[in-house]
């Protein structure tokens, strides 16, 4: 008898180089993007997980794609690519929280060797959702996906990318409403809804159709809102920060990963993720928050892997 290959994530998203700027430092090179960063968490965690993205055949190309492949993501092939892989300028302050500036383009491929079986998830966010020409492709692939797959989403807005507030917010109620699992900053809600409370949005964002939608609050924790009206807070675990770069976005590779192991992903698994009950929630956002922390006890995105969680 085959063995048959174990279920799949598809993460669509920005690839690039992070070039991190430290005040009295070098700068210094690692591979980064929101997508791609989701995507590691998910490999480091187990998990079989294939990318979508847009890489030059580069040096800043190569750098990514080796780093990508150290963690067992797989980089989807494509039929076009841009001229020069995408760089983000990190601008780490005293504290180690960082500002960004982007040379980027960004687009998909039209047609790429993805295997035949279906996604139990496709994740994406960030700049690929926003920014021109692709941000369009992407929002239609979630809508042909969602027949087949759990769509999750964190918007993790770049202001400087997006323009205002006014022109961001509509993008990101689509892929709101096309999504099964919200995870969002309460900084991005506060760009979008200036004082507005993230409860208040959060509800809102349910009503458009997610099950589930998770709002981060730094070292505050996070706040879980599911569709059945359930609200759960988790605290951040106290630890000595070293940067913030790619805190959210282990986050998100163990939320994806927290409600894989919990049966709840899969276009089979929409009706049991959307009565997720609060001590499931509870668990697993238990289990983000100390994801999160490794990752910020660390310089650069570097989540852990299942085996430092497990020490951990």
């Amino acid at each position: 008898m085959t063995e048959q290959p174990a279920a799949r994530a598809l993460v669509v998203g920005e690839a690039l180089v992070d070039v991190v700027l430290r005040p009295g430092a070098e700068p210094a090179e690692h591979p980064g993007g929101s997508p791609a960063n989701v995507a590691i968490g998910l490999g480091r965690l187990g998990r079989r997980v294939d990318l979508l993205t847009w890489l030059a055949d580069d040096a800043h190309g190569d750098l990514v794609r080796e780093h990508l492949a150290g963690s067992g993501v797989h980089v989807l092939a494509g039929d076009r690519a841009p001229e020069r892989t995408p760089v983000a300028r990190a601008h780490l302050d005293a504290g180690g929280a960082a500002t960004y500036e982007f040379d980027l383009t960004w687009d998909l491929p039209t047609r790429w060797d993805e295997a035949d079986d279906a996604p139990a998830v496709v994740h994406t966010g960030s700049i690929a959702t926003v920014i021109s020409p692709g941000g369009e492709a992407v929002a239609r692939l979630l809508e042909e996906r969602r027949a087949t797959s759990t769509i999750t989403y964190d918007p993790n807005l770049r202001p400087a990318l997006m323009g205002s507030p006014e022109e961001t917010l509509p993008v990101v109620e689509r892929l709101v409403a096309l999504a099964d699992v919200v995870k969002v900053s309460d900084e991005d809600l506060a760009w979008l809804h200036p004082g507005v409370a993230p409860v208040e949005i959060a509800q809102d964002w349910l009503g458009r159709g997610p099950a589930l939608v998770v709002v981060t609050l730094g070292g505050e924790g996070a706040l879980a809102i599911t569709a059945g009206g359930d609200e759960v807070l988790v605290e951040a675990p106290a630890v000595q920060v070293a940067d913030t770069v790619g805190a959210g976005d282990s986050f998100m590779g163990a939320l994806v990963d927290g409600l894989w192991t919990a049966g709840l992903l899969g276009a089979d698994a929409r009706e049991a993720l959307h009565a997720i009950d609060r001590g499931t929630v509870q668990q697993v956002l238990v289990r983000c928050a100390q994801v999160a922390a490794i990752t910020v006890s660390r310089a650069g995105a570097n989540p852990p892997t299942s085996a430092e969680l497990g020490e951990a």
